[in-house]
């Protein structure tokens, strides 16, 4: 059975978790975690420090000689808040990779949340109907809602536990003037997300993070509540407490290490007001969280009949039709559009030989080959590249973005060549697939030429050398398709090496 190791680089602390995939479920093999506080410098001068920095590298060490213990098929490696903020992550990443071998992937507030949402959803049987998941880290604060499963909307808060602490309370206890602040600071923030979480009726809040775990322990050990779930009073209550505590006094409250108790009343201050503002009688704190997300992501990359790779596939088909509407994209021509090309796809395996992954590619850049029209009609598909490749498509890595624009950029007279600077800008090992994948979209985009849905169904076959698509069209036939898709025959022919021809049946 496959064993994955996922590391959460964090403002606050470092984490490791590395689990079997055993039935199609994650079975947990062991843990690490060990504050190291990188987000410290680059919440106070823009830079990691360079003490932190050796701090987390030794603890990155460690983490390695777990993971190669553990016999890991694969490893990855995430930052986030302060990693996305700093000036030095290049450096930090080069360190980690000459003591390590690992890649660092910096990744966004929104695929924070996304994953976050995958690790906890993919562990349900059945999601809540209206849910909020809540992530306060050292750096940012993340607010996902999901629906049935289906994420809504991510927000990304600057709401970090160190870095507020960082910016506003100096002083143990902190003074009335300073906590002021932090209020006022953390209400003006809240106040851009607190309508829209209100309007949506959450029936469920989950909480994940070091800060809601130290929540929920301290409640229960001041016998405030019970069972990790901490109600909106109980949490304004715990904030007003805690700010008038000093460190040690906090830090002797069960739930809350001597770490933790430099960081809380920040903490626990977002929490109240969060819960106040959005109109949220509760929180449940859960042990999920970014780690188990990365985990659950690499389990649906591996093994398609796992649960959580059914929510990664809802995940990116949610994000492919919200930025379809976003840009205008014709959807009923898209849809056909994908539909041929699926069509293609399964039935000439053994002509391509191409792998799930670039179907995924090929469905992609049907539904979002058109976004450049948004831009300019003129040169739309050279806007589509830009737009896909700087777009926040969560679900998809940067690398897959990239791969979806190429194969978009060239549905129009460019076709692509080996030679071409945006095929030699992706890995060498995946360039003839894309081209392939390319080729293949070409062929079904071609025969929606006229956006009418003329050709209701195609069946493929390849005999000896030549690739035959059965066309059945409707009343009004398919001229302009049929001529369309014949003029894709030299690219196909040269890519694929066989003769593609056209049959009406």
């Amino acid at each position: 059975m496959p064993v994955f190791a996922a590391v959460d680089i964090g403002s606050n602390s470092v984490r490791l978790s590395i689990a079997e995939l055993r039935r199609g479920r994650l079975v947990a093999l062991h843990q690490d975690r060990e504050v190291t506080r990188l987000g410290e410098g680059v919440f106070r001068d823009g830079d990691l420090d360079p003490q932190a920095m050796a701090q987390t590298l030794k603890v990155m060490r460690r983490f390695h000689r777990a993971v190669q213990s553990f016999a890991v098929e694969r490893t990855r490696v995430v930052g986030t808040s302060a990693l996305r903020d700093c000036n030095n992550a290049r450096l930090f990443a080069e360190w980690i990779k000459t003591a390590t071998g690992w890649h660092l992937e910096i990744i966004t507030g929104l695929e924070e949340g996304r994953l976050i949402h995958l690790g906890v959803i993919s562990s349900l049987r059945t999601p809540p109907p209206k849910l909020l998941l809540m992530d306060l880290g050292g750096g940012s604060c993340e607010l996902t809602l999901s629906e049935k499963g289906h994420i809504k909307q991510i927000v990304t808060l600057p709401l970090g536990a160190v870095r507020l602490t960082q910016e506003f309370l100096p002083h143990d206890p902190p003074n009335k003037a300073a906590l002021k602040r932090l209020h006022e600071y953390i209400v003006q923030e809240v106040a851009n997300v607190s309508r829209q979480i209100a309007r949506a009726n959450v029936s469920a809040v989950i909480a994940t993070s070091g800060t809601a775990a130290a929540l929920a322990g301290a409640a229960n050990a001041l016998r405030l509540s019970q069972s990790g779930v901490v109600s909106q009073a109980v949490a304004e209550k715990l904030a007003k407490r805690l700010a008038k505590l000093t460190d040690r006094q906090r830090a002797a409250i069960k739930g809350i290490n001597s770490k933790r108790a430099q960081i809380i009343v920040a903490g626990a201050a977002v929490y109240a007001h969060v819960l106040h503002a959005c109109g949220l009688k509760s929180f449940r704190y859960s042990p999920l969280g970014l780690r188990d997300g990365i985990l659950a992501q690499m389990a649906a990359e591996y093994d398609q009949h796992t649960r959580s790779h059914r929510q990664l596939k809802a995940d990116r088909q949610d994000v492919l039709l919200n930025t379809s509407r976003r840009y205008g994209v014709d959807l009923e021509n898209a849809e056909q559009v994908r539909k041929l090309a699926s069509v293609i796809f399964d039935q000439t395996k053994r002509v391509h030989g191409l792998g799930e992954e670039c179907r995924e590619w090929i469905d992609a850049a049907a539904m979002l080959y058109e976004v450049g029209m948004y831009i300019n009609p003129v040169g739309l598909h050279r806007h589509a590249y830009y737009v896909i490749s700087r777009s926040e498509l969560y679900g998809f890595t940067p690398l897959q973005r990239k791969i979806i624009a190429t194969v978009a950029r060239f549905q129009g007279n460019s076709k692509p060549q080996l030679r071409d600077r945006l095929i030699k800008l992706l890995p060498a090992q995946i360039r003839s697939d894309v081209i392939k994948a390319t080729a293949i979209l070409r062929v079904a985009r071609a025969l929606n030429q006229g956006r009418r849905s003329a050709v209701e169904s195609i069946r493929a076959t390849a005999r000896g050398g030549d690739v035959t698509l059965a066309v059945k069209t409707g009343r009004g036939g398919a001229d302009l398709e049929l001529w369309a898709g014949e003029k894709e025959r030299v690219y196909f022919r040269a890519v694929f090496g066989r003769e593609l021809v056209f049959k009406l049946v």
